[in-house]
């Protein structure tokens, strides 16, 4: 925990001088208080050596060739004229393919759906996403099947648990809630599988939905206080976990001007929040996970334009998914020891926000000139970086942020930005990245950078006036790292948010992060 002298240090926090009655002031959200209205319910996922015939039958094919299918009520007449309909329509098991039949046997319909040749547990997994987009609107029980061996009938159940998620909980006119009816998933050692699910993909599958969840949410109704509410809902009863959370007046205490002054523009106060999780054998050091939280970026007094402000609801998407990934771990009782935090604010700008050319502290004396109040998530990270590294001693830290536009240009929607000083956390990020399907691209962090991060009154300024604004948010960031520190920073402003559907990305907010940190955690300990 930090030293007397850090607090005697806090003390001259610039951000202390700002007025503390108008930021300390907490206001609730208007409208709809949180989890006060459910999603649609999902089909409930079950595993089963055999089921009768009836509604829809799905079978997953990773070429032209059907799987046995005896196990599902599909007979020598059926499967001779499911074969005849594979022939004519030339469906080759192609990834994500897809071939319905209706009329055939005792089924209602009957859907082909492609896993690639020599299918890997991705592969599978994106043909159950498919799957459960496809049979969305068939009001009928569903069986799932395929040529599997083991448990890989839970790597289909993961993907179609991932596929057949929805954020619908607020529509009252034309709702046209799912299909609700079971899917039955057969092939393999159905126990094992169900066994498999229930204790690894399942978990994953649930922090992929807080982190959706959280992200979806309006701005009235997710904001720092309530991020904190909804997030120890998640966690409770779930063995391992410890929860702290930093209110303002902590985090003024403790010096931390960076993360205040983005908040106090708000009437909703800052909070920092902390979720740490510890596995059986794990290491003494955890793997730090450090989320951007900042619940509504309207840009502050240095406003963006109206277009796809909404959209600013989802700039927590980096907090959201630190917290889900925590929570997969926690649930699944992975063997490590991670700490997420959560660096929660909400940028607004009203009389008391803090203006362009305003020079802020961080907790271990730092000083930032606040150039661009749009550029505050780097801000929040500062001082979430410098805490956690303090506090719990971690053997490595990731940020994850919806960081900048400039990574968009760079990279679209098909990666995420990795900017890393260490080239072992760097492999292990990429390697996480392939494996989980969340990919990532390594971008550059040339020393000549940093020079424009510099600034001429305090030590840096939080943004270099345009150029590589994707590495010059990066190496702001790093400067709040020990350079001893393995470290890496990823930029997710480009894949937090699908505008269409895919196999195990519904529309909207993605929970980008949470599959890949996962991953990492599980591999590096």
């Amino acid at each position: 925990m930090p030293t007397k002298s850090l607090l005697l240090a806090a003390c001259l926090s610039f951000a202390s001088l700002t007025a503390p009655a108008a930021i300390a002031q907490t206001v609730t959200g208007s409208g709809v208080a949180p989890g006060t209205i459910a999603n649609s319910p999902e089909r409930p996922i079950g595993f089963a050596a055999a089921a009768p015939a009836r509604g829809v039958l799905v079978v997953l094919m990773d070429s032209a060739a059907l799987p046995a299918l005896d196990a599902v009520g599909i007979g020598t007449a059926e499967r001779a004229a499911i074969e005849a309909a594979v022939a004519g329509a030339k469906f080759e098991g192609k990834a994500n393919a897809t071939l319905s039949l209706r009329g055939i046997g005792a089924h209602n319909r009957i859907l082909l759906v492609g896993t690639g040749s020599a299918p890997t547990l991705l592969a599978r997994a994106e043909a159950g996403g498919k799957a459960a987009q496809e049979v969305r609107s068939d009001a009928q029980p569903v069986t799932l099947t395929g040529a599997f061996t083991g448990t890989e009938g839970a790597e289909a159940a993961y993907g179609f648990a991932l596929g057949q998620y929805r954020f619908d909980r607020y529509k009252t006119v034309d709702r046209k809630p799912p299909a609700t009816d079971a899917v039955t998933i057969v092939g393999g050692d159905a126990a094992a599988a169900g066994a498999t699910y229930a204790g690894r993909y399942q978990p994953l599958a649930d922090g992929v939905r807080l982190s959706r969840d959280l992200a979806n949410e309006p701005a009235n109704v997710v904001y720092p206080e309530s991020f904190v509410a909804d997030v120890r809902k998640a966690f409770s009863g779930v063995g391992g976990v410890s929860i702290e959370v930093l209110d303002e007046a902590a985090m003024r205490k403790l010096g931390m001007g960076s993360i205040v002054g983005v908040g106090q523009g708000s009437p909703r106060g800052s909070r920092m929040m902390l979720v740490r999780y510890r596995g059986a054998g794990s290491p003494d050091a955890p793997l730090a996970l450090v989320g951007k939280g900042i619940t509504f970026d309207s840009g502050g007094i240095s406003l963006k334009p109206g277009a796809g402000m909404g959209n600013m609801k989802g700039d927590m998407s980096g907090a959201a998914s630190v917290v889900g990934a925590a929570l997969s771990l926690a649930r699944s009782r992975a063997p490590v020891h991670v700490v997420a935090v959560a660096a929660l604010a909400e940028n607004m700008p009203d009389g008391n926000a803090q203006r362009p050319g305003d020079v802020v502290r961080t907790m271990s004396g730092k000083t930032i000139e606040m150039v661009n109040s749009d550029a505050e998530g780097r801000l929040v990270l500062a001082d979430a970086n410098e805490y956690v590294a303090q506090a719990y001693k971690p053997r490595a830290i990731v940020n994850i942020a919806t960081l900048t536009g400039s990574i968009v240009g760079a990279l679209d929607d098909q990666y995420a930005g990795l900017f890393a000083r260490d080239d072992a956390l760097a492999a292990q990020l990429l390697a996480a990245g392939a494996a989980s399907g969340e990919e990532l691209w390594r971008m550059p962090l040339h020393k000549n950078y940093a020079d424009r991060v510099k600034s001429d009154i305090a030590d840096v300024r939080n943004s270099g006036g345009g150029g590589p604004g994707a590495s010059l948010g990066a190496h702001f960031i790093g400067f709040f790292v020990d350079e001893k520190m393995p470290w890496a920073h990823l930029d997710i402003a480009g894949v937090n948010r699908s505008e269409s559907n895919s196999p195990l990305v519904p529309k909207g907010m993605t929970g980008f992060g949470v599959r890949l940190l996962d991953q990492l955690a599980r591999s590096g300990d």
